[in-house]
This record gives C-alpha cells, sequence and structure tokens, in this order.
C-alpha cells in the first residue's frame, strides 16, 4: 500500500480508511462483499481532467459503462459532466440523476429502434454512429418522428494500441468504427440524409492505456480526416477523442491528465470544433475498493489458498482479462506473509483474484480490501451461481451511505415462473 497510494484509501494507525471512514466498520455493518467508492477521488479526478484541458473547455462525457451507480453519477453530475452511454438504460440512468441532455452522447455498435427513438425524444447531444446501416436507421426513425438528429460517425483510424486484446477497439479487425473511405463518402453525401446533421468525428481506440502516443496518432490521423472532409466543404462542429487514459492497478506508470493534455492540446490547435472527452477507468477505476472477508485458508500440499466469500461474479476482471488487482489487509498485521492463491467460492478455476500472491497470514472472519476496483468491477458483475450481488457504499468525508442493497435470493427469482405444463 505504501507503493502504492490510492488517493483516498489509506492506513491510519493500521485501519484501511476510505477518507474519513474506518472500511472495517461498513464491512461489518453491510455485510460482504461489498464495494466502497469514494467521493472525493470521483470530483478531484473531474478536476484534473477539466483543468488540463481547460483551454480548450472540453465536454466531459463520463463513460457510465465503466460504473452506473446512481449516486456515483449524480456526484458526477453536480461536478458538471455528461455522459456516454451505450443503452437505453444508462439512458433512462442519466435521466434519473439529472444529466444535461446536451451533454449525452450515445455510442454502441448496435442500436435498437426504441433506443434510437427514446434518445432523440429525450434531445441528446450527438448519437455516435458505427455503421451505414445504423445511420440510415436513424435517418428512417428521425424522419417517422419529424426530428432533426445530429451525428457523429465514429471513425476506425486502424490503430492496435498498446493494451489487453480485449479492450483494444481501434483496429478494423474489432467490430468498432467506419473504415475512412466509408466515412469520408457518407459525409461527402451527407444530402441525402435529410433528417441527419452529420457535423461531428469520434475515435476511440481502446482501454487502459498508459501513453499518450497512441492517442497521438490516432488524434493526427483523425485530423488529417477532417482536413479532407474540410477541403470537401463539410464543417465538422465536434470532434470526440474518446476516452482510454489508463490508471495504476500495479506497477503503471500512466501520464497524468496535465501529461496528457500537454501532448495532446498541440494537435488541437487553431481549430474551432468542441472537443469532446469521455474518461471512464480514469474518473471511476482508483475511486472504489472491493472488500471481501476471508473464509478459509487451504492448504493441499501443493499451494496455498486464501477463499474469500467475494467471487469472479462479483469482480469478473482478473478472470477476463488477467488483470491485477492490488490486494491488501483492511486490518494490518505482523503476520509472516506468505505466497498464496486469493480465490472465491465459485465452481470454475478461474474464479481467481490473484495467483502466487504473498500476503500476510489471514484468519477466518478478517477482511481483504482489492483495489482499484471503482470501474468495470460492479457493472460487469452477474448472478453466476444463484449469487446475489454486493452491496454499494458511497462515503464522502465522515459520512457513508449504502447506495445501492445487496441482492437478497427473492430479487433473483423475482419474474421467474414455472409453466403449469410442468406442474
Amino acid at each position: 500500500m505504501n507503493k502504492h497510494p490510492i488517493h483516498d484509501f489509506q492506513y491510519k494507525n493500521g485501519e484501511l480508511y476510505c477518507e474519513g471512514v474506518k472500511v472495517s466498520a461498513v464491512a461489518k455493518k453491510t455485510g460482504t462483499p461489498v464495494y466502497i467508492y469514494s467521493h472525493k477521488t470521483l470530483v478531484e479526478h473531474v478536476e484534473k481532467i477539466r483543468e488540463a484541458f481547460r483551454e480548450v473547455n472540453p465536454i466531459i462525457c463520463y463513460a457510465m459503462k465503466a460504473n452506473s451507480n446512481l449516486a456515483v453519477l449524480k456526484t458526477l453530475v453536480s461536478a458538471g459532466t455528461g455522459f456516454d452511454i451505450v443503452s437505453l438504460g444508462e439512458l433512462k440512468k442519466a435521466g434519473m440523476v439529472g444529466a444535461d441532455m446536451k451533454k449525452v452522447v450515445f455510442a454502441s455498435v448496435g442500436k435498437t429502434d426504441e433506443e434510437i427513438m427514446e434518445a432523440i425524444k429525450a434531445g441528446i447531444l450527438l448519437f455516435n454512429v458505427e455503421s451505414k446501416p445504423e445511420l440510415l436507421n436513424i435517418e428512417r426513425i428521425a424522419g417517422k418522428m419529424k426530428k432533426k438528429v445530429r451525428v457523429a460517425l465514429r471513425i476506425n483510424p486502424d490503430i492496435d494500441a498498446p493494451t489487453h486484446e480485449k479492450i483494444n477497439t481501434g483496429s478494423l479487425k474489432k467490430k468498432f468504427g467506419i473504415d475512412l473511405c466509408t466515412a469520408r463518402e457518407l459525409f461527402v453525401g451527407q444530402k441525402a440524409f435529410r433528417n441527419l446533421t452529420l457535423n461531428g468525428v469520434h475515435i476511440h481506440i481502446g482501454s487502459q492505456i498508459t501513453k499518450a502516443e497512441p492517442f497521438m496518432v490516432a488524434i493526427e490521423k483523425a485530423l488529417a480526416f477532417i482536413d479532407e472532409l474540410e477541403q470537401d466543404g463539410v464543417r465538422i462542429e465536434y470532434f470526440n477523442i474518446g476516452g482510454g487514459l489508463g490508471i495504476i492497478y500495479k506497477d503503471e506508470t500512466p501520464q497524468t491528465a496535465a501529461a496528457y493534455a500537454k501532448k495532446i492540446l498541440p494537435l488541437l490547435k487553431g481549430r474551432k470544433f468542441r472537443l469532446i472527452m469521455e474518461p471512464g477507468r480514469f474518473i471511476a477505476g482508483n475511486a472504489g475498493v472491493f472488500v471481501t472477508k476471508v473464509l478459509y485458508l487451504k492448504d493441499n500440499g501443493v499451494k496455498k489458498f486464501l477463499i474469500v466469500d467475494g467471487g469472479m461474479n462479483d469482480l469478473v476482471r482478473p478472470s477476463m482479462y488477467e488483470a491485477y488487482h492490488e490486494i491488501v489487509p483492511v486490518r494490518k498485521t505482523a503476520a509472516r506473509p506468505v505466497e498464496l492463491d486469493v480465490v472465491g467460492p465459485i465452481c470454475e478455476s478461474g474464479d481467481t483474484f490473484a495467483k502466487a500472491r504473498r500476503l500476510p497470514q489471514m484468519k477466518s472472519g478478517e477482511f481483504l480490501a482489492i483495489l482499484s476496483a471503482g470501474a468495470y468491477g460492479y457493472a460487469m458483475a452477474s448472478n453466476y451461481n444463484v449469487r446475489g450481488r454486493a452491496a454499494e457504499v458511497l462515503v464522502k468525508g465522515n459520512k457513508w451511505a449504502v447506495v445501492q442493497e445487496r441482492e437478497t435470493f427473492k430479487d433473483l427469482v423475482r419474474g421467474a415462473k414455472v409453466p403449469g405444463f410442468l406442474r
């Protein structure tokens, strides 16, 4: 923990705190597993981006997919962000927390007719369009609704970003975006779309990218494309550079928002379009921890396993992405560190949070905190093995509240029915 301080999660007198609240006190009150988020960290990360890019006054559209807890979203709306959304559910959540719909952009490769209609009714800023068939469908629906709709085309710059294969989105081998040739044809021929205004360019090359260079290459490619469009008489009013800024999970040395801006802003000098950014993990990742309780220490003669009550259904990143999360005891102990695999109760060999990790020998009932769990943690949770999803807690200063109740068995079977012909 000393080598990897996580913002507002720090030890005080041997106890892990979130801001002014003792983590163990929350875990004892709510039960485990539980996600705990820091209000202060969320707000500070928004401010870091805003300050770094203040000279261009970007529209900051938080990527809701990272963490869509309503209290987190309300915190971010109060801090002045809009949202990057990818579903009708996310659109409805944006409305529930009072988001400014003129700061909402709608991505997603596969938007349904219902999603498109509801987003048009809500008056969002832009659709980020991923294909010609999608564009034609938005044109059809907008015409039926007698609306004029703004659109940004998500171009695929065909760049392999240095990140995990499953979160690399900037290559033409992936499902995302439109190739430059097709995109140019659509922009130049936009008079054929009477109900659309094609006035934005969008890029997003992947997630957890720790260096500026891949972003710079993609942005330079997009700017050259915009220059070509302007020569063709196409006016671009919005340039969305996406998200993807990496955070510290282990020993990464990601750029700060200020360092990122120092590389990116010179590329945008003199441009008249409005900049849009879609940070998600950068804002939420290190604003949360996942707290789980030790159940047993198992030694099979070959390996030692620390078995905890949280599982891959609660936090799937280590299983899905081979992702590293630092794990620390909630209460410091003088116990001798040993090499352990930290595993959950799920009936999968992949239900492993850490392999061969040196941790102090923990006793049943003690708590562990899995750090950097604020993004793509609860948001990707499931009910596998008929397990209810964890509770979520937001801390602000010395106050805390449960902002998502733990799912009960009744929640899990709501709507389930056994048909009469089976009785």
